[in-house]
This record gives C-alpha cells, sequence and structure tokens, in this order.
C-alpha cells in the first residue's frame, strides 16, 4: 500500500472543472487532474431524481493532503454537496510515484 490517493469529484461544467483541477494543481494539491467529459449522474437531490450531465475529476494526491484538497474544494466548487470520494492507490509504477511526490506539496 502507498500514501497515494486517487479522488473523484464531478463538475456542472467544463470550465468549472478546469478551475478547480488548475487549483489544485497550482496549489500542489493534486498532480495532476484528468477531466473526463461526458458523465451521467443520476442521483436522488431534495426529494426528486436528478439526471445532469457532469464531467469527471480523477485528481492523484496524497493522503497526508486530504484536508487541504477537501477545503480548496470546499471554497471553489459551486455545488452545495460536491462529490469527493478517495480511494488507496495500492501499488504503482515507481517512477509515476516518484513523479508524484516530486510535484506534491
Amino acid at each position: 500500500m502507498t500514501d497515494k490517493i486517487v479522488v473523484f469529484s464531478t463538475c456542472d461544467s467544463e470550465e468549472q472543472a478546469g478551475r478547480v483541477a488548475r487549483a489544485l494543481v497550482e496549489q500542489r494539491l493534486a498532480a495532476c487532474v484528468n477531466i473526463v467529459p461526458g458523465a451521467r449522474s443520476i442521483y436522488h437531490w431534495k426529494g426528486q431524481i436528478e439526471d445532469a450531465a457532469e464531467w469527471m475529476l480523477i485528481i492523484k494526491s496524497r493522503r497526508d493532503l486530504m484536508e487541504q484538497l477537501r477545503a480548496a474544494i470546499g471554497k471553489i466548487h459551486t455545488y452545495e454537496v460536491p462529490e469527493l470520494l478517495a480511494v488507496p492507490v495500492v501499488d504503482g509504477s515507481e517512477s509515476y510515484l516518484a513523479w508524484l511526490d516530486r510535484e506534491l506539496s
């Protein structure tokens, strides 16, 4: 098991996804953020079922940065309850994991 995490979030527009991704990389809370267009989310919200087009963010970070990452997304994101799910990175390429460390705070 490594100390690296992959964090998932979604945004309601390409512009918002770009703002969130850029801010996280600039603050060195993420080494890389992939923006994946074309996500479709169906979920319960305030008593109704919603069906929304979204942009998926795949955020590469480190476990010790999760609280800072959570706070940063909370400040930038326009959703009342932004998706924020972290999963551990069990293993990976040594060179990629080392690159992550160099790019994170």
